[in-house]
């Protein structure tokens, strides 16, 4: 699963979680996606695990 996709589920899942102990580990993995989302934006494209330098 493509982390932008990991990440779209976990919101779905928090918005219909009622338990809040629940609640706290879904918002503490999405915290860690979004974490590793942005870190991966802020990358060069070669500096991305699996992806090549082109030119």
């Amino acid at each position: 699963m493509a982390l932008y996709d990991h990440i779209q589920e976990l919101r779905a899942e928090l918005s219909g979680c009622c338990d809040p102990a629940e609640s706290a580990q879904i918002e503490r993995e999405l915290k860690a996606a979004w974490s590793e989302f942005e870190r991966l934006a802020a990358m060069r494209p070669w500096d991305i695990p699996g992806e090549t330098r082109i030119g």
